[in-house]
């Protein structure tokens, strides 16, 4: 079976749930949040889930919620610590195009405000920028096309994501 799904990965508040539900629009095709379907499968917020079984028990949970999805025809928004999973990033990989979303630091910290309380996948102690520093290499590593977000509108992403997929996935 030929996936078409287009994946969407970067950090907390890069847009990829904002982006994803427009692109999703465009192309007729249905729309994904892997942090909502952890949730409804969980029954727990993710804030909940990091609470209880840590910042690796979360991203355990993410990475068997992503092993698990064969999907056609969708735009998935994943978390922002899907990057650390190598399996689940060739899993979605094999489904579709990966899509990195790139934000400069400056604009997650400004975006993202409520750290303590969204259910963020990170050590206790590790601030947003180290967190930040982590993952870009990783969302790099995995990114068939990275759009660099930094001074473009979400109609503007959505625009050059089209363009450089010539509205396909694969």
């Amino acid at each position: 079976m030929i996936h078409n799904n287009m994946v969407l990965i970067g950090m907390p508040g890069a847009g990829k749930s904002t982006v994803g539900v427009m692109l999703a629009k465009r192309l007729a095709k249905d729309f994904l949040d892997t942090d909502v379907l952890i949730q409804v499968i969980t029954a727990h917020s993710l804030q909940h889930i990091l609470n209880e079984n840590g910042y690796l028990g979360l991203r355990d949970v993410e990475e068997k919620v992503i092993l698990s999805l064969d999907c056609d025809n969708h735009v998935i928004a994943t978390g922002g610590s899907a990057a650390y999973s190598d399996r689940a990033m060739h899993h979605l990989s094999a489904q579709g195009m990966i899509v990195f979303l790139d934000v400069p630091f400056e604009v997650i910290e400004a975006r993202v405000n409520d750290a303590g309380t969204r259910g963020i996948a990170r050590r206790e102690e590790q601030s947003l920028r180290d967190l930040f520093e982590e993952r870009l290499p990783l969302y790099r590593r995995y990114a068939g096309i990275t759009v660099d977000c930094g001074t473009k509108t979400q109609d503007q992403v959505c625009d050059e994501i089209l363009t450089r997929t010539d509205g396909n996935s694969q």
